[in-house]
């Protein structure tokens, strides 16, 4: 399945925040009556799946017109038709602004390489996003400059990936960017920008698997890799997610991964965390099993990575942003819910694990 990147679990909390809420994608499908084939339900519940990537792109809209995050692409992947866009509590923004700026630390300091890489160019990088939805960052990284050749990936459900070459084309500032575009046969599409290539794969990364023939189009085996997953893996079953992993771990040797997602803690927050998905009719099969830091390497070990690390997003405010950093975002909302916070973000962790060559710049990150 490909799964685009839900809200934040936090997103889930502020359905009842200020301005007004979107709603575009929740409440569709649903499990219904016992007479639906599983096919139909599995059919509805994918359904729910593609439309929280409304939420996500909401949420970053928020974070970045409060001023959290500078992101220039973001208003580009909210309908306007709905009215002004919503703004979304404090706790949620600075949640937003805490795993998007952790996950872009470790995409930079992967595309540096060694020695600072980034600034000699020349040096090929490639990075695989799993459900992307409307995720901005290939935006943000072909318009910059410094970087190496990036070979970048987005896989989605097909509805998804054709929907975003339509925003592409129909934006200006979108559209110079992913220049000399392409579309193939089944919803897929890609783009020849001037540091690089995008691929975006119209495709239910449930097929893929070790056992998988197919190869996706454009994807390079030969060149250090990131697999980017954020909330997207956790939709999937363990043989699913880990099969999905396999089939590029088996075929790439220098590879890396990167996982944004919620763990059940086995306290009473966790509990209401799984109630409050299924209200939506929202299955994260990560979810069953609780996921502490030991629980992770074994799970990449088991793979083939050699080291993985894992912070909770309230250990990644305390330790990656400086104070400087900090005060900045406190003069911006400001945040009365202190120990809510630390609650609600102590149940959502980044992972990062990987193998082989071209992770120097990751060795110390702690």
């Amino acid at each position: 399945m490909s799964a685009p990147s839900i809200p934040n679990l936090l997103s889930l909390r502020a359905r009842g925040g200020r301005g007004r809420s979107r709603g575009r994608g929740q409440g569709r499908g649903g499990f219904g009556t016992g007479s639906e084939t599983a096919a139909s339900r599995g059919q509805a519940h994918d359904a729910v799946i593609q439309g929280t990537d409304t939420d996500a792109a909401v949420s970053r809209l928020s974070a970045v017109d409060v001023g959290y995050l500078s992101d220039p692409y973001a208003r580009y992947f909210v309908s306007a038709l709905d009215g002004p866009p919503a703004r979304r509590f404090p706790i949620i923004n600075r949640g937003t602004y805490t795993r998007t700026t952790a996950i872009d630390n470790l995409v930079h300091s992967f595309l540096a390489g060694a020695d600072g890489e980034e600034q000699k160019g020349g040096v090929t990088r490639q990075i695989v996003s799993l459900g992307a939805g409307t995720d901005t960052r290939p935006f943000r990284l072909f318009s910059q400059q410094g970087h190496p050749q990036l070979v970048y990936h987005e896989i989605d459900f097909s509805v998804t990936s054709t929907k975003k070459l339509k925003t592409v084309e129909a934006v200006p500032p979108l559209a110079s960017i992913l220049t000399n575009r392409s579309t193939g046969d089944t919803g897929g599409w890609s783009s020849q920008p001037l540091n690089g290539e995008y691929f975006c794969h119209g495709i239910d990364i449930r097929r893929l698997s070790p056992a998988a023939t197919e190869i996706l189009p454009g994807l390079r085996t030969d060149v250090p890799t990131l697999i980017l997953s954020e909330c997207c893996l956790c939709y999937l079953s363990q043989e699913e997610s880990e099969g999905v992993l396999e089939y590029f771990s088996s075929r790439i040797p220098n590879i890396s991964v990167v996982i944004y997602e919620p763990v059940h803690l086995g306290d009473p927050f966790s509990d209401t965390m799984v109630s409050n998905l299924a209200a939506r009719n929202i299955h994260m099969p990560s979810l069953d099993r609780r996921r502490d830091e030991g629980d992770q390497a074994a799970r990449f070990k088991q793979i083939g990575f050699e080291t993985t690390r894992q912070l909770s997003i309230d250990r990644l405010w305390s330790k990656w942003v400086s104070a400087e950093e900090k005060e900045r975002v406190d003069r911006l909302e400001g945040l009365d819910e202190i120990e809510e916070w630390q609650l609600l973000a102590g149940h959502y962790v980044v992972v990062w694990s990987f193998r082989g060559d071209g992770f120097e710049g990751w060795r110390g990150i702690e």
